[in-house]
C-alpha cells in the first residue's frame, strides 16, 4: 500500500479503524471513511475524505468504495449491542460494494469463532464450533467472504485477542482493568488466577494488517490469519506492567464483578452480552500466529511498557505526553 491507493475504512472512528487511519496515512494512502456525520468528522479530522452514509445502506457503501482498491471493515454494533441483527447485513454490504469496485476486503477478526474443543492453543486453521451466538457470527462472517472469494473476491481475516492502546477506549483494558480519565489507583482482573489471557496493542495489529495488504496480490482469494500480540501466561504480566509504568509496585488488584452481571442482565442488553463471554477469562486460550509469520516475515511487537505507557496516557490516566511509540522490535512464531 501507498501513495496512489485509496482505501475505504467503514469503522474509521473505532479503535481498530482509527489504528489503520493512521497507519495507512504514514504510507501515503489516500483515505475515505463512511459515517453518518461526516461534515462533523470532516471538521476534526480533514486528513480523510469523509462521505455522508451508513454501513446499513448498500447504496451508501456502494458509491463510497467506487474507485478503492481496499476496503476495511472494522465496523462494529456498539457495546456488543444488535449482532443478530447488525453485524451481517453490514458485511453484505461491505462484499457487494468491494465486488463493483475490484477491491479486497480487510476484516478484523478475533477468538470468538472457536470452542472449547480446540483450546487452549489455536491453532491456524482450527475446526471452528462456537459455543455463543455472536461466535456463530463470526463464523458465518467468514463463510460468506470464503464463498464471495469463490467468484473472484479477494480478502484478509486477521484475528487478534483483547485490543489495548490508543483509541481502544472501548474495550476490556479501558473499561475494566482501569478507569478511564482518572489516575490508577487500583487494578481489576477479570480473568482467574494462573489464566493465560491474550492481548493486543492496536498499533502492532495495525501494522501486521498493513504488511498483509502490502501482499494481498500474492494471497489465496481468502486469507485468514492469527495475531499473537502480548501474552500473559497467567494474568499478571498486564498488572505488573501497569505497576511499573504507574510506579506504584503496591497498586492493589481487584477481582472483576462478574456476579453482578448476571443481576443487571435482565435491564441491559451489553450486560447479558458479556455475561455470555465469560468464558473467555475463565480459562488459558492462546491464538498460534505462525501463519502470520509465514506470511509477513515477523510481527510488529511493541514492548509491553511502552504499550501500556501509551494505553494510560490514551485513556488520560497518565499526565504526560504520549511518547511516539515505534512498532520495532519482532517476533517470531509461537
Amino acid at each position: 500500500m501507498g501513495q496512489g491507493d485509496t482505501v475505504l475504512v467503514l469503522g474509521a472512528t473505532g479503535g481498530i479503524g482509527g489504528a489503520m487511519v493512521e497507519a495507512l496515512l504514514a504510507r501515503g494512502v489516500s483515505l475515505r471513511a463512511l459515517h453518518r456525520q461526516a461534515a462533523r468528522q470532516a471538521q476534526r479530522d480533514a486528513r480523510i475524505d469523509w462521505r455522508q452514509g451508513d454501513a446499513m445502506v448498500a447504496g451508501d457503501v456502494l458509491s463510497a468504495a467506487e474507485g478503492v482498491q481496499v476496503i476495511i471493515h472494522a465496523v462494529n454494533p456498539p457495546g456488543y449491542r444488535d449482532w443478530n441483527r447488525l453485524v451481517l447485513p453490514m458485511l453484505d454490504n461491505t462484499i457487494a460494494a468491494a465486488r463493483a469496485a475490484g477491491a479486497t476486503v480487510l476484516l478484523p477478526g478475533n477468538i470468538y469463532n472457536f470452542g472449547p474443543d480446540v483450546f487452549p492453543l489455536i491453532r491456524d486453521g482450527a475446526a471452528q464450533n462456537p459455543q455463543t451466538e455472536k461466535g456463530r457470527i463470526r463464523v458465518e462472517m467468514e463463510e460468506r467472504l470464503k464463498q464471495a472469494a469463490e467468484i473472484g473476491l479477494r480478502s484478509i481475516v486477521l484475528r487478534a485477542g483483547d485490543f489495548f492502546g490508543p483509541g481502544a477506549g472501548n474495550s476490556w483494558f479501558g473499561q475494566a482493568v482501569v478507569k478511564a480519565c482518572q489516575p490508577v489507583r487500583a487494578i481489576t482482573q477479570p480473568g482467574r488466577d494462573g489464566m493465560g489471557h491474550q492481548w493486543a496493542y492496536l498499533p502492532d495489529v495495525a501494522a501486521a494488517m498493513l504488511a498483509l495488504l502490502d501482499r494481498r496480490d500474492e494471497l489465496a482469494g481468502f486469507e485468514a490469519a492469527q495475531f499473537g500480540g502480548h501474552w500473559d501466561e497467567d494474568g499478571t504480566a498486564i498488572v505488573q506492567a501497569i505497576r511499573r509504568v504507574v510506579g506504584r509496585p503496591d497498586l492493589p488488584v481487584r477481582r472483576f464483578p462478574w456476579w453482578l452481571l448476571p443481576l443487571a442482565a435482565p435491564f441491559s442488553q451489553t450486560m447479558r452480552e458479556l455475561w455470555e463471554m465469560r468464558y473467555l477469562w475463565r480459562q488459558t486460550i492462546r491464538m498460534d500466529n505462525a501463519r502470520l509469520v509465514s506470511l509477513i516475515g515477523t510481527e510488529p511487537h511493541t514492548p509491553l511498557d511502552a504499550a501500556v505507557r501509551a494505553s494510560l496516557v490514551s485513556l488520560d490516566c497518565l499526565k504526560e505526553p504520549a511518547a511516539v511509540v515505534p512498532v520495532g522490535r519482532q517476533i517470531a512464531a509461537q
